[in-house]
């Protein structure tokens, strides 16, 4: 009788302890567990980091690593069948969707700063750039003081549109400053004269040039306005998730694979137009591939 009890005690242990470790799950974990699946939020025209290619698929060297994140949480929750979604955002519609829950992940070429961090989380940076302008030739302009009083535009919801707007009423320059609604957008307004330049990420303003009708027709400023790192966009206060991401990021850049799919979007010639952008891995970027920091303190790359 004694082994009896013994064993029944053993056994309703074991159920009860059973739902306990299915609550063990929160936040972005459980939501994907439940649901069986991950969303994407991509971008349309961030070439190379997340875009549509010429077949309307989303391609880019952001997008290859939150597949690299996806496979971790896949592996975390024996999941290997885990439905993955894409849901297009823009610089505008990004940390809103990410903070009410539409989308699991950002892979685009969003800047992450410590103004940021008070909304969302971001994973270790997986690439460094500068905040720079685009303008014709023609136009003969040199500095930022070259463009007193003129047009210029930025995409909204950027950090770059933030401190042209803020720049522009520190310096008194009056610049009449338009929003677009996406990058390629911007581009096309100084393309045909509706603004003087555009403020954008450099590298992304390189590959908007690249990819133009006549790129020897462009310049790109000279002086650098700021530090940008990229990270991949997660919700904020969710550390089992944040462990996944940085593990899987971490990993993947100190181990050197990340190198073959850098080279793959900066080295190599890219779709929807086979141009290669040729940009070599920065010092900035290889000591944050050694040493990998979602920091959002822009001296932390310098």
């Amino acid at each position: 009788m004694r082994n009896t009890k013994w064993t029944l005690a053993l056994t309703l242990a074991a159920f009860a302890a059973a739902p306990a470790v299915a609550q063990e799950l929160t936040g972005t974990l459980k939501k994907v567990k439940d649901t069986g699946t991950i969303t994407i939020g991509h971008r349309d025209s961030s070439i190379p980091f997340s875009y549509y290619d010429d077949k309307q698929n989303v391609v880019g060297y952001a997008q290859d690593i939150c597949m690299k994140i996806v496979d971790a949480v896949k592996a975390e929750l024996k999941m290997p069948n885990l439905k993955v979604v894409l849901n297009p955002v823009t610089s505008a519609t990004r940390i809103p969707l990410m903070a009410n829950g539409t989308v699991d992940l950002e892979c685009g070429s969003t800047t992450n700063n410590l103004d940021r961090q008070k909304q969302v989380s971001f994973t270790n940076t997986h690439f460094v750039t500068a905040n720079r302008y685009v303008a014709k030739k023609a136009s003969n302009i040199k500095t930022l003081n070259d463009l007193k009083g003129k047009t210029v535009v930025s995409t909204s919801g950027t950090t770059n549109l933030k401190w042209l707007t803020e720049e522009n009423g520190k310096q008194n320059l009056g610049m009449s400053i338009l929003t677009a609604k996406d990058h390629a957008e911007a581009f096309l307004m100084v393309e045909t004269d509706r603004a003087a330049a555009f403020f954008m990420d450099d590298i992304l303003l390189y590959s908007l040039v690249a990819g133009s009708k006549a790129p020897a027709d462009y310049v790109i400023g000279a002086e650098a306005y700021s530090v940008e790192p990229y990270g991949i966009m997660l919700r904020k206060d969710d550390p089992a998730f944040q462990k996944v991401a940085d593990s899987a990021t971490a990993t993947l850049y100190k181990s050197g694979a990340i190198m073959p799919i850098y080279d793959k979007w900066f080295l190599k010639p890219v779709p929807p137009k086979n141009i290669n952008l040729n940009v070599p891995v920065s010092e900035p970027l290889k000591k944050e591939f050694a040493n990998p920091t979602n920091s959002g303190d822009p001296a932390a790359y310098k």
